[in-house]
């Protein structure tokens, strides 16, 4: 391999990590939700897109900057404490089924809310990050995409430290181990289940800032969603470390096999190789990498 080949290899793996953080920002808001209350959330990409369409829609109608950014923190944050309180509590102990099917139905009523609120058209969303690539020792890298997974990273620090560093956050980690043995200890389990989902609405704030501002604020952002999924296979639907180490195996890949596979294919591997990696994965080990294993006792 020349020099040259060898610095193009450092450029496709770079753009696939930074591509990879953004991956993980949307499978922690899963993580988040499923390690305390065991619900697959799949509206979590509705709540992407609503938070993206908010901040836009205020932007354009004359609200500063950072005043849109606060009432969009405040309506995700109330958005997400409505949720749990409406739809996750009265449906506690129901079966894992009844609790997807829920939040399946609940992604498509946010839309349905976004679309009456906002309208359907397409919108531009500037962050004021300049997008023009530079170069490091002859490789070439995304200044938003290398922006946005440093965005991405810090929020995720921040949420590590949260739940690792604080009374609530030790918490958290004693309901995501045994939800029984914690109400023994006299937790209060609405209270743990509303902070995290006020938190997976933050997550969901930040992530579609990001990717609206990659991809443009449209109802199709929604459909992120998809991309979380084999990020979570591969990591672990329960490990917030899985969905960090799973993003970035995810984008790294996917980005080396559309280059270096997709011409012996035709083209267009990057759409579907992580479906392919994640169902691999589910094959030789169900619970991801770092996963919870499950026992079932005969």
């Amino acid at each position: 391999m020349s020099y040259y080949d060898f610095l193009f290899v450092i450029e496709v793996l770079v753009g696939g990590l930074l591509s990879g953080v953004m991956y993980s920002l949307v499978a922690i808001g899963f993580v988040l939700i499923y390690k305390t209350s065991g619900v697959l959330n799949f509206a979590q990409g509705s709540m992407v897109l609503f938070a993206a369409l908010t901040f836009v829609s205020l932007v354009e109608r004359g609200v500063p900057f950072v005043l849109s950014l606060l009432v969009t923190l405040a309506v995700m944050v109330a958005l997400g404490f409505t949720i749990e309180r409406t739809v996750l509590r009265p449906l506690v102990n129901r079966s894992p089924m009844t609790l997807f099917m829920a939040t399946l139905g609940l992604s498509y009523i946010i839309e349905g809310a976004a679309q009456l609120a906002w309208g359907t058209q397409v919108h531009g969303l500037d962050l004021g990050i300049d997008d023009t690539p530079f170069e490091v020792g002859g490789i070439l890298i995304s200044s938003f995409d290398l922006l946005a997974a440093g965005i991405a990273a810090a929020m995720v620090a921040g949420l590590g430290a949260f739940f690792y560093w604080t009374r609530i956050g030790l918490a958290f980690r004693a309901v995501a181990d045994d939800q029984f043995a914690a109400l023994a200890v006299g937790l209060r389990l609405p209270r743990i289940w509303g902070t995290v989902w006020t938190a997976a609405g933050f997550v969901a704030l930040v992530a579609g800032l990001l990717w609206g501002a990659r991809l443009g604020v449209q109802f199709s952002l929604s459909l992120i969603v998809l991309k979380a999924l084999p990020v979570l296979v591969l990591g672990g639907f329960d490990s917030i470390l899985g969905a960090i180490v799973g993003g970035l195996v995810i984008g790294a890949s996917e980005k080396l096999a559309e280059v270096y596979l997709g011409p012996f294919v035709g083209g267009g591997i990057e759409g579907w190789f992580a479906y392919a990696l994640a169902l691999i994965v589910l094959l030789v080990r169900p619970s991801g990498l770092f996963g919870q294993k499950t026992v079932e006792r005969v």
